[in-house]
């Protein structure tokens, strides 16, 4: 179990700020960059400052409501099976993404939860790829036989 992360309840409102953050800096400079290229010569400034202020709070707020949501589910999943695995945030990925699908109807709600298990699969088997591969610098390797009438190192 790990015990450096709040409570569960916590976890949920920790990943939203922290979500929306990430979104609305990336949203902030992307929309920055693109309000500034779509700009008249004498405009891009306004033009960038004008771009951010309307849509960055937008993809916070679109990549706060997914962090949150997922780290709800994933702290329920937790609750109900017991066990610390990537299963959990498969199963919470597959949730979301049926969840913010729920306006497009049954269908959207099906590709959406598959779409989203798929790359959530795909991140936490890449991180054990991470993982495993860090650790192989660190595996312990037995020392190599002492041939024989040779004197143990002081």
């Amino acid at each position: 179990m790990d015990h450096s992360r709040d409570p569960c309840p916590w976890v949920a409102l920790s990943d939203f700020g922290g979500a929306f953050s990430m979104g609305a800096i990336g949203g902030a400079v992307w929309h920055g960059v693109k309000g500034f290229r779509n700009s008249p010569l004498g405009e891009r400034r306004i033009g960038a400052i004008t771009a951010i202020k309307a849509r960055a709070p937008v993809l916070g707020g679109n990549f706060g409501v997914w962090g949150g949501l997922f780290s709800s589910y994933d702290c329920a999943v937790k609750g109900v099976r017991k066990k610390e695995d990537p299963w959990n945030g498969i199963i919470a990925g597959f949730l979301t993404g049926g969840s913010l699908a729920v306006r497009g109807g049954p269908r959207a709600m099906r590709n959406g939860a598959i779409a989203t298990a798929i790359l959530i699969a795909v991140i936490e088997g890449v991180g054990i790829g991470f993982q495993r591969m860090m650790a192989e610098g660190t595996r312990l390797e037995p020392p190599p036989p002492l041939q024989e009438g040779a004197k143990l190192p002081a």
